[in-house]
């Protein structure tokens, strides 16, 4: 259910990368958009702790199986669902719903030219077709410098790679204190013959919690985690929401009709 988005190669939803430069991109623009196409089968997005206040108001908050966990929120319950893009990729007539800032991010990344190398250079998905030699839109470079807009995108990506930095922290200490378990949850429909379950994500246990040594849980009350940790908790509540949501659209898989006796 909630997987890595990607554990090699390019990150999620990203082609091509391609380092932004004022001899090469000289005469590029970037143009609005008014959808996301790359989101519309996209049931789940990488999150920065930073937004887990936001988020939990929108929907489920979960962590990634596997080594190297990774915050995510939940658009859907299932691959290739989600309850707030449309099959173009515009949010549903309306939806107010937060948009994570990792899509936000999109095209552009923050990244190494060289494996070797210790600063990231603004780079950018050439795939993408919000950016390039366009006869309309807002210009990245003005006599060979970058304009403020270029600014702002590096200013918002660094900012991103902060929060990623205090992100990766939160969840190393997560997984020194064994807070996170394998998360499952039963949703019971009107009318079901069974529940939908639902696995393949990582959650808090309360109950570990809950048993943590005084010093502990007020180290983590004094650094922040434990308001973000109930963030999580209490987001958990939005399943059922985004399950009756995938429902009335169509997107859960109807079960298989029991014989009668």
């Amino acid at each position: 259910m909630a997987s890595a988005p990607q554990a090699q190669g390019l990150p999620l939803f990203y082609n091509d990368l391609q380092p932004l430069s004022s001899e090469i991109h000289g005469n590029f623009r970037i143009r609005r958009a008014d959808s996301a196409p790359f989101l519309a089968k996209q049931h789940a997005i990488p999150l920065t702790v930073e937004e887990f206040p936001l988020v939990q108001r929108h929907m489920p908050i979960v962590f990634s199986i596997g080594d190297d966990a990774v915050p995510l929120g939940l658009m859907g319950l299932n691959e290739g669902a989600n309850v707030f893009f449309d099959e173009t990729g515009k949010i549903r007539e309306g939806e107010n719903i937060y948009v994570p800032a990792y899509v936000r991010r999109y095209p552009y990344i923050l990244a190494r030219l060289r494996p070797d190398a210790e600063e990231l250079s603004l780079c950018f998905d050439p795939t993408s077709d919000t950016i390039g030699a366009f006869d309309e839109g807002d210009a990245l470079f003005e006599d060979g410098k970058p304009t403020e807009l270029v600014q702002q995108i590096l200013k918002f990506n660094e900012e991103f790679e902060i929060a990623g930095q205090k992100t990766n922290a939160f969840i190393k200490e997560l997984g020194d204190l064994g807070l996170l378990m394998d998360g499952e949850v039963a949703i019971q429909p009107e009318g079901a013959a069974q529940p939908y379950i639902y696995r393949g994500f990582r959650m808090v246990d309360e109950n570990k919690l809950n048993d943590l040594r005084g010093d502990q849980l007020r180290k983590m009350a004094q650094n922040g985690m434990l308001p973000l940790i109930y963030a999580h908790l209490f987001s958990l509540g939005l399943m059922r929401e985004i399950f009756a949501r995938q429902l009335q659209q169509g997107g859960v898989a109807p079960q298989p009709v029991v014989p009668a006796a």
